[in-house]
């Protein structure tokens, strides 16, 4: 994909400078944007007219680095990042290359691949064959000749052996990068806190004598988001951002590594067994005394991120005024202090109620607005303007809404839930007998599903007044706490009834399947939904046209077509068509037409809310309804539900039972189709939540993804498509695919 390709870029100046500072430019604007801390990252193909001063080929994707701003929080040995690339470039080829350097950017290769936070969560178990992989990436940085490295600072030590004295200066650049530049700003929080200025300092003075081991590059900060699961099989694991690379004790990368990796307690034992063993291949030396020192650098890991963890939370909660994020960051440095109380010698560890009440206090003194304006604003909030089509309810009138939004901000944590497309904060007030819940899209949510989607509001009050037997939350009102003439999405809200029976937060869900009376249930509901007159939802309902079968396949390759770059790399890498294929494959099929009726979308686990009456579930978040078959809702509900090919069967037996004729008609004929679909529609749909992160807090996506090989498998066997053996084993291992496809 060139320059030509891509809308909104235009032909560079041609003065060498300005053409790449034109690309930035376009990177920023148009290019897709990664995570970082350090770091804002924008990925985009190098243009015809760049390449070569990157000395790239055109279109291959380039990395746009531009430094955050933000707060000063680690240790640098270094200024900059590509001195360190061109160091070790020609003897760590995982790693990046700096391709242009700028006044206020760089441009890197970019590393085309999964980082492995999407593949193992912190805190997982991780399987020991990628243990082994971890721990021998680590040890090969010992393989780059200290002689190429950029000069190491004055201060560092004269020896290149002296693992004391190492961790010493370790301490110390902690003390002078982190502590000493932010303490002025940051006093009175530590004072509080009880953390002294001089922590670190002792802390160094009290490092113990320890076995000598030979310097090596150390990359300092190797955990599962710097870590990437490359495409191609020459390199199959790549290390990203090393800005933190340092030169000293290979122990200490170890320490990083163990501690930031987010491994179980229980497998620390397995992952320096195996840095062991492979260290030893490398540079033997640098695995003596092992097991008595490394506890010293985990120690310093704890001490030195009390510092940094107490101020990134002292920040984030200057420019939030709720109760979520005030727990969330209480949360955090209770959790430093605790680790960090031993190696800095800390004598009373503030319990997390007084963190609170240090931080609160903290946030009136600091915070972004003057505690008169967040007061005002905290007003404001509760001055909401309602939805246009959405009128008031008597028996939830304006009163009760402005209670709930000041409720709102006051929520703690366990009461703000996140969901693949809403952030949804349950809430209590005296004047209404059981709980609510706020429910306001997320910002900057990038729509994945490609569906044409009805009004969630409009539907639930259909649902409502219609009288049928179909379980769903009540919409007690919508708006907006926006200015009127704002029209940014995240400020509009809607209060739904809070469907839990015994108000428990979160909801229980059928995640592990559905018992027969549950799944009889979805099946009646659905079957009641055909009552719904669909009219009052789309005027045009009926009316010919596009067929829903038709419908639903343009905006599947509409979808594909419409998928980031990276994502369709890896779906091309995969044996998955491009839209144009995708078209022609899916072109011969057909269904019989059905009356439209009410569709639901999205009946997975964690949209049915078990129930104690005859209804058995309560169907929620609508966010995916729309008007078309009956038979596309039940068995899209069979897919997300996984259940068995005979209990399959079972149930759409009792659907044609229920449902009337006209409903029913061809069922055994079409059922596979929309199944086919979406089959085919995962495949893709959870490549670019595994690619991208997106929707990955969800749990229905967390599931969904960890069984992408079977749904890769299932899609190809479906578009009768061979699957493309990856060349990564640890790749293909870490997606599930069998063993024939890591041959």
């Amino acid at each position: 994909m060139g320059a030509h390709s891509r809308p909104g870029l235009l032909f560079a100046p041609h003065a060498e400078t300005s053409l790449v500072q034109w690309f930035v430019t376009q990177a920023r604007t148009v290019g897709s944007k990664h995570g970082g801390y350090h770091n804002e990252n924008f990925v985009l193909p190098a243009t015809e007219a760049v390449a070569p001063l990157l000395g790239c080929a055109v279109d291959e994707p380039v990395i746009v680095r531009i430094p955050a701003g933000k707060l000063p929080v680690v240790i640098r040995t270094w200024p900059k990042e590509a001195d360190i690339l061109d160091a070790v470039k020609g003897v760590l080829p995982h790693a990046p290359e700096c391709l242009y350097r700028g006044r206020d950017f760089t441009i890197h290769s970019y590393v085309d691949g999964i980082p492995v936070s999407r593949l193992f969560e912190a805190g997982q178990h991780v399987d020991a064959h990628f243990v082994e992989a971890f721990a021998v990436l680590l040890t090969q940085f010992a393989l780059v000749p200290p002689e190429v490295l950029p000069p190491r600072p004055s201060s560092w030590p004269a020896g290149h052996t002296d693992s004391q004295a190492f961790l010493r200066t370790l301490a110390h650049r902690a003390d002078k990068q982190i502590r000493q530049p932010n303490w002025p700003e940051f006093e009175p929080l530590f004072t509080r806190l009880g953390v002294p200025d001089n922590a670190l300092n002792r802390f160094a003075e009290g490092v113990p004598a320890m076995t000598g081991r030979p310097y090596r590059l150390l990359h300092g900060d190797l955990h599962r988001d710097n870590l990437i699961m490359a495409y191609g099989g020459e390199q199959p694991l790549r290390c990203v951002d090393w800005e933190l690379a340092t030169y000293g004790d290979p122990l200490h990368d170890l320490a990083i590594h163990l501690i930031r990796m987010g491994y179980p307690r229980e497998q620390w034992d397995g992952v320096v067994s195996c840095w062991k063993s492979a260290m030893l291949g490398v540079c033997r030396k640098a695995a003596d005394g092992v097991d008595e020192d490394l506890p010293h650098y985990q120690a310093f890991e704890r001490a030195q991120s009390v510092y940094a963890d107490i101020m990134r939370s002292a920040k984030a909660l200057e420019t939030s005024q709720d109760q979520k994020s005030l727990d969330q960051e209480t949360a955090a440095v209770h959790r430093a202090l605790e680790a960090g109380a031993a190696p800095l010698r800390l004598r009373d560890v503030p319990d997390e109620k007084q963190i609170e009440k240090i931080l609160d206090r903290w946030r009136e003194e600091r915070c972004v607005f003057p505690r008169r304006l967040r007061r005002d604003r905290a007003s404001a909030k509760t001055l909401w303007q309602p939805a246009r089509h959405f009128p008031q309810r008597p028996d939830f009138p304006s009163a009760l809404v402005r209670k709930v939004l000041v409720r709102e901000g006051e929520a703690p944590a366990g009461h703000v839930l996140t969901g693949s497309a809403h952030q949804n904060t349950v809430v209590r007030i005296s004047e209404y007998p059981k709980p609510v819940v706020v429910r306001r899209r997320q910002h900057m949510v990038r729509i994945t599903e490609g569906r044409h989607r009805l009004s969630q509001n409009l539907v639930l009050r259909v649902i409502e007044e219609s009288g049928i037997p179909v379980a769903a939350p009540r919409v007690l009102a919508a708006g907006s706490n926006s200015p009127p003439d704002s029209k940014l999405p995240w400020d509009s809200f809607s209060i739904h009834t809070y469907e839990s029976p015994l108000g428990e937060v979160p909801p229980r869900h059928p995640v592990n399947g559905l018992n027969p009376r549950q799944s009889y249930a979805v099946i009646d509901q659905l079957a009641a939904l055909t009552q719904v007159d669909v009219r009052l939802l789309d005027p045009l309902a009926g009316e010919g046209g596009v067929s829903f079968l038709d419908e639903l396949r343009d905006q599947l390759v509409r979808l594909v077509a419409n998928l980031p770059p990276e994502t369709l790399r890896l779906a091309e890498i995969l044996g998955l068509p491009d839209a144009k294929g995708l078209r022609d494959l899916l072109r011969s099929l057909t269904v019989s037409e059905r009356p439209p009726v009410l569709v639901h979308g999205n009946l997975n686990p964690w949209n049915l809310v078990p129930r104690d009456d005859d209804l058995a579930l309560t169907l929620i978040d609508w966010d995916m309804a729309m008007v078309g078959d009956a038979l596309y809702d039940m068995v899209r509900h069979l897919r997300l539900t996984l259940t068995t090919p005979g209990l399959r069967n079972i149930l759409l037996d009792r659907w044609q039972q229920r449902l009337a004729p006209e409903f029913t008609r061809d069922m055994s004929k079409d059922w596979p189709v929309f199944w086919k679909l979406e089959i085919v529609r995962s495949a893709y749909v959870d490549l670019d939540r595994l690619v991208t992160g997106q929707d990955f807090r969800a749990p229905n996506v967390r599931r969904a993804v960890a069984a992408y090989g079977t749904t890769l498998q299932e899609a190809t066997c479906e578009l009768g498509l061979p699957t493309r053996p990856l060349k990564n084993t640890h790749l293909a291992y870490a997606l599930g695919l069998p063993a024939p496809l890591c041959a």
